[in-house]
């Protein structure tokens, strides 16, 4: 399993400049919670699914088998 970066760098900058102005949650989610910070927890679940493969919820992450 590996976890990478969106290899669109602008999708990349502007997700990450959204989460420094938001305390590090999720651009994509409107409740700012622990599940929703920055991986959030759709995502970890996603990647405790030995089977999943693909984006997380905002495309930053993405998870190859």
């Amino acid at each position: 399993m590996k976890i990478s970066l969106n290899e669109d760098k602008k999708i990349v900058d502007m997700l990450k400049t959204r989460m420094e102005t938001n305390g590090g949650y999720c651009p994509c989610r409107r409740d700012h919670t622990e599940d929703t910070k920055c991986m959030c927890k759709e995502f970890r679940d996603q990647i405790a699914d030995p089977d999943y493969e693909g984006y997380c919820h905002c495309m930053l992450y993405y998870k190859s088998k």
